[in-house]
């Protein structure tokens, strides 16, 4: 791992980890005010644009409200899944000593529990992160996303895979959370996957009820058109965390590793390894509040508990350190990492590549 940048060498990982550090500690100990504000003011904008959105749709037979109500219930459901979901389940909020808003309480509108998507996701993908046979979160068990993942003709379809996948994107991280493989391979108990399979089957069943039939009815002559407003809203939402989510670990530039390589990894090559198996998104500052601000995925990967609007800030200190030490930092605009993106889903779609390593470790 030491030799994945040149001239980096053991001594010089420290210190750039002891720098990270230092930036955390930084901003930990600058939470206050503000930050509670910030949040709180994100609640009560998504609570009011789903009230809205839901509002409207109930008289939507009209074609105006349709719009307007579809519109809000999507940004609604963006900034609920995106800002406010994703990162209070992190424990970015607990520090508040708030209930309402803390990871041990929070469910979100969402089909995995949050108990689950806790599991695989701030566990398993943040500690292992573009580790190859670690981080399910590489490929999502269907998608070939490294030279080092084996290939099988299955992956030739996987640019299919991807797209069927983004406008159901919440059904297949519900699935994909229960890791059936993890019961295949061993490393889970049947028991397990029952009780797993119960709770998921309560809460798909709840999110179901909710969009597709309570609200529908609720609206009355509105019925038909208040449901498909739902399931757009549901569906683009889908499509837009799947774009951010994606673009955020895939683009070509992106690494991956291999259990070797990180085998008695001290805390400045995790923080390396995170720097390099993660790319930012560049965009206004309100792109980044619908995207979780995980536009500064490099950020968030490095400091998953820090609150998320102080990512921005921090990001400039954080590209200082790579630059000083020669460590790639990859960032763009959303349409080069999305083609990025869909590049590598192609690549290794096809048999031939190999886990051959550029100078850089790249």
């Amino acid at each position: 791992m030491a030799t994945a940048v040149p001239g980096l060498t053991p001594d010089r990982i420290e210190a750039i980890g002891q720098e990270l550090d230092r930036i955390r500690a930084d901003v930990v100990t600058g939470r206050g005010a503000s930050d509670a504000r910030y949040i709180h003011t994100v609640v009560a904008v998504q609570r009011a644009l789903e009230a809205g959105g839901r509002a409207a749709l109930a008289v939507s037979l009209l074609p105006p409200a349709w719009f307007a109500g579809t519109g809000m219930l999507t940004t609604a459901k963006i900034l609920e899944n995106m800002e406010l979901g994703h990162n209070i389940l992190h424990g970015q909020w607990d520090w508040m000593g708030d209930p309402a808003i803390h990871s041990t309480t929070w469910e979100w509108d969402f089909p995995s529990p949050a108990d689950a998507w806790k599991h695989t996701h701030n566990h398993l993908h943040h500690t292992y992160t573009n580790v190859v046979g670690r981080d399910r979160d590489l490929g999502y068990t269907i998608l070939r996303m490294s030279a080092d993942q084996r290939w099988h003709p299955a992956h030739l379809l996987q640019p299919l895979y991807a797209a069927l996948l983004a406008p159901v994107f919440e059904w297949g991280i519900a699935l994909y959370d229960l890791e059936t493989d993890a019961v295949i391979s061993g490393r889970k108990s049947v028991r397990r996957l029952v009780t797993d399979t119960a709770g998921l089957a309560r809460k798909a069943l709840r999110q179901f009820t909710k969009d597709y039939l309570l609200f529908p009815l609720l609206a009355g002559p509105s019925a038909v058109p208040c449901l498909l407003g739902n399931l757009t809203a549901n569906t683009l939402r889908n499509i837009w965390a799947h774009t951010i989510i994606f673009c955020g670990h895939f683009p070509g530039e992106v690494r991956t590793f291999t259990e070797e390589e990180v085998e008695g990894e001290s805390r400045g090559e995790w923080y390396l390894r995170q720097i390099r198996g993660s790319a930012n998104l560049q965009g206004s500052p309100l792109f980044h509040v619908l995207s979780g601000n995980l536009g500064h995925q490099i950020e968030h990967h490095l400091f998953p508990d820090l609150p998320s609007n102080r990512y921005a800030e921090i990001a400039h200190r954080v590209r200082k350190t790579c630059e000083a030490y020669g460590i790639p930092y990859v960032t763009g605009p959303l349409r080069r990492q999305y083609a990025s993106t869909w590049s590598r889903i192609l690549r290794y779609a096809l048999p031939g590549t190999t886990a051959t390593r550029r100078p850089d470790g790249s």
